[in-house]
């Protein structure tokens, strides 16, 4: 809801140009109403910001002079709301305990009463109203706004009930209040109860209306009434305008008796914010009312929200005064579009910063990943708020720096400021990256301490989380418990499922989806295809592909066409594989070759694995991946001198393969392993471990598959390099330190080797452990002696 901000009278504040000038007035003026509001949206709560505080404190110096006849007590209680107006609360309670018992009157206590109010100390307030020897309707009416101020509505509405007598500034206070909680219904209800009604109220109700969306009320509303004030037209075409329903409030703009600026403000902002900037600058041209800071900036907004950097910045040249929300939008505009140094000029020109200020400049570095810059900035800044944090986060985590983002989330609750949703999101991801599921399981039951957990953002990024961690259970619980779900959370169950290897489960969340009212997209049916690829159900997966046309509206993508050649290909049906490729519509992408690729080593087809590295090399020279997989393919086929080839073309375009590491969480720390590590501080307990182990996996059954070490070295050397590898160290040192009973979780950044995957079979079985690896393409649950992949991966 676009909002605007008020600041009362009574508010202390050291902006000169903001203070309103203190005189016994029922109600602000517009005009001054006008100078405190945010130039960045329409004015849709601008009723609401009719502040009672004031009205209230109005009438308690109105009704001193009538009832304190003794000229003493009127300076009295002069002195004590002058010193309440300029927030010196300890001096106003101290001429309040020095006034003469004999003086002191219902006024007096009032005028305390009134003054703790507008300066927000609602505890100091209650505790006065309870100790008052008298009250009477103003005495009632402040407390009400004390309880509605402080957003207490039950105790203000328990209150209401209570007094003995209520006048309109008593249902005016309640209505607006539920208006601005979206409560329609207990709005309506006083509002048909009130004796007298006036133009608040009228406004309350229509605030409620147009609060809620429910425009066809607050139309009839506005129709029923024959005379509407200027701010009543300007509510009900702001809350058009924040509906992006430009042609209805159109035609109440040209309807208006009177228009003022804020009218013109209103309505060019609207024609800005969804994109009409010539229907914009047209009114802009044309507005019969001088143009305000609010009316330039809101074209320069425009300009700069869709992304016409030139025009916004000869607006900015062009304004005769600028405020913060101006060089903002000039400055976000630059940065956007990637013109870091002319807005970091901007940005040292800059007057007066506020924290939008820094914050863009922050976010703007972090997702251009200039991570030094992000940094020197958030540290540079005089007050990180949350998005401060959660924008320094998502630098972090955009460039793959995890540890940094753990220990900046650590600093950021240290420092006792709280984590919004994108925090969160931002942490779990890195969670799950990491597979660190001790931590990110802390960080589940935080969010719904804090109330976040229900919601589809922040659920979404949790059933990721516990699939990447290779926990599908708390991924299931985690989708049960949710309240609402929208696309991205069932695709993200069909998708992991499918990386897991359980394809008829990814099959049955599809079909229950397809019950919803959420209709699958591009995205479900890439799931779908992948896991029918994965579980080798060809016939499901052909069915789907090319049915989704007629069937779903969809008509097949480069993902779709890629997810099928990987089917065909794992089910060795390279020929059709192959056809599909020469049929697609559209050139293939290196993904859909590398899928080919990978299915011809496997296959035994070395003559389509050449031509679709060929293809691959075309298209991404460096992709050191399909080096990889050409070497080994020729290497399988003992032709040593292609394999030195291919590397020495590797060698000369400067392209090297990316070492296998794999790694697991024990007791909240990553142990990391490479190949034959020597470094880890318990690796003579891992290698005697592994040499014992050895000698049980031969006695069960174990061979070694050294024809997959694709070296030209002897026997016994490729024996002892399968051993070692990487994925089998973090197997052994999980099997040693992860208590019996508890999975062990592996990760590994490349894809596991065949051998090591038969061994793991084995060791799973000889230990009795449920071991869960997840590497580069997808996960596999070793339990019993099998895999959840069925061997087909």
């Amino acid at each position: 809801m676009l909002s605007a901000t008020y600041r009362d009278a009574n508010q202390p504040t050291t902006d000169k140009s903001c203070l309103l000038q203190y005189r016994a007035v029922p109600m602000p003026s517009q005009w001054q109403m006008e100078m405190s509001l945010s130039p960045r949206s329409p004015l849709i709560l601008i009723l609401m910001r009719r502040s009672f505080s004031n009205h209230l404190e109005s009438t308690v110096v109105n009704q001193k002079e009538k009832e304190d006849p003794h000229p003493h007590v009127i300076k009295w209680n002069k002195a004590i709301a002058c010193h309440m107006r300029l927030g010196h609360l300890a001096r106003a309670q101290q001429l309040f305990d020095q006034m003469p018992r004999t003086t002191l009157s219902l006024s007096s206590y009032n005028t305390m009463l009134s003054g703790y109010v507008s300066n927000s100390h609602f505890a100091h307030a209650i505790s006065l109203f309870s100790r008052m020897p008298s009250r009477d309707i103003i005495s009632y009416n402040t407390m009400l706004s004390c309880h509605v101020r402080s957003g207490h509505l039950l105790t203000a509405r328990q209150l209401f009930d209570q007094m003995p007598v209520k006048d309109q500034v008593s249902y005016n206070t309640m209505i607006s209040a539920y208006a601005r909680h979206g409560l329609l219904h207990q709005a309506k209800e006083l509002f048909d109860q009130a004796p007298l009604t006036n133009n608040i109220s009228w406004n309350g109700l229509l605030a409620a209306y147009i609060q809620s969306g429910n425009f066809q009320l607050a139309k009839q509303l506005f129709q029923s009434k024959p005379k509407w004030d200027v701010i009543s037209w300007n509510s009900i075409i702001a809350g058009y305008v924040q509906q992006k329903q430009m042609c209805e409030a159109k035609k109440l703009f040209h309807k208006m008796p009177y228009r003022d600026i804020v009218s013109w403000n209103t309505i060019i902002s609207g024609y800005a914010q969804s994109g009409d900037m010539t229907e914009a600058r047209r009114l802009f041209d044309i507005m019969p009312v001088e143009k305000d800071v609010f009316t330039w900036t809101a074209v320069l907004s425009g300009y700069a929200k869709n992304g016409n950097v030139e025009e916004a910045m000869n607006i900015f040249e062009k304004m005769p005064q600028r405020n913060v929300v101006s060089w903002n939008a000039i400055i976000a505009a630059c940065m956007q579009n990637r013109r870091f140094n002319e807005a970091k000029k901007l940005f040292d020109q800059m007057p007066c910063r506020d924290q939008v200020t820094w914050n863009t400049m922050l976010t703007a570095y972090g997702n251009a990943g200039m991570i030094q810059e992000a940094r020197e900035m958030f540290y540079k800044m005089p007050h990180r708020d949350t998005v401060s944090w959660s924008a320094m986060l998502a630098a972090y985590s955009q460039v793959g720096l995890s540890e940094e983002v753990l220990q900046l989330f650590r600093e950021m609750f240290s420092g006792g400021t709280k984590a919004n949703c994108s925090a969160y999101a931002c942490v779990l991801s890195t969670c799950a990256d990491m597979a660190t599921l001790n931590y990110g399981t802390q960080l589940h039951g935080q969010l719904f301490k804090v109330g976040y957990g229900m919601g589809c953002f922040v659920a979404n990024v949790l059933l990721a989380f516990y699939f990447k961690c290779g926990s599908m259970d708390d991924a299931q619980k985690a989708f049960d418990e949710m309240h609402e779900r929208d696309t991205v959370s069932w695709n993200t169950m069909i998708s992991g499922y499918a990386r897991h290897g359980f394809g008829w489960k990814a099959w049955e969340v599809f079909d229950l989806m397809k019950q919803t009212q959420i209709k699958p997209d591009d995205i479900t049916l890439v799931g779908v295809l992948s896991a029918s690829s994965h579980t080798g159900l060809v016939d499901k997966g052909i069915s789907l592909f090319y049915t989704m046309e007629q069937v779903y509206g969809i008509t097949p993508k480069p993902a779709h066409y890629t997810c099928m050649i990987d089917l065909l290909g794992r089910a060795g049906r390279l020929k059709e594989a192959q056809s599909l490729v020469k049929e697609m519509p559209f050139e293939p992408e290196p993904t859909t070759w590398g899928a080919l690729l990978g299915a011809s080593r496997v296959h035994h087809e070395p003559e389509i694995g050449i031509w679709a590295a060929e293809k691959i090399f075309e298209l991404e020279p460096n992709n050191t991946g399909m080096y990889v997989l050409l070497s080994n393919l020729y290497a399988s086929y003992g032709k040593w001198s292609d394999v030195l080839k291919t590397r020495v073309l590797m060698g000369e375009r400067g392209v090297r393969k990316v070492p296998g590491f794999s790694w697991i969480e024990v007791k909240n720390k990553v142990h990391v392993f490479s190949v034959g590590d020597s470094a880890h501080p318990d690796k003579q307990r891992i290698y005697q471990f592994l040499e014992e182990l050895d000698l049980k996996m031969k006695k069960a059954g174990y061979v070694s598959a050294t024809e997959i070490v694709l070296h030209d070295v002897e026997e016994e050397e490729k024996v002892h390099m399968l051993r070692y590898h990487s994925e089998r160290l973090a197997v052994a040192f999980g099997i040693l330190n992860v208590p019996l009973g508890r999975p062990i979780r592996i990760i590994k950044n490349l894809r596991v080797c065949e051998d090591c995957h038969n061994a793991i079979k084995y060791v799973a079985k000889i230990e009795n452990r449920l071991i869960v690896l997840r590497d580069s393409n997808r996960f596999h649950h070793f339990s019993g002696g099998s895999c959840s992949c069925g061997d087909y991966w």
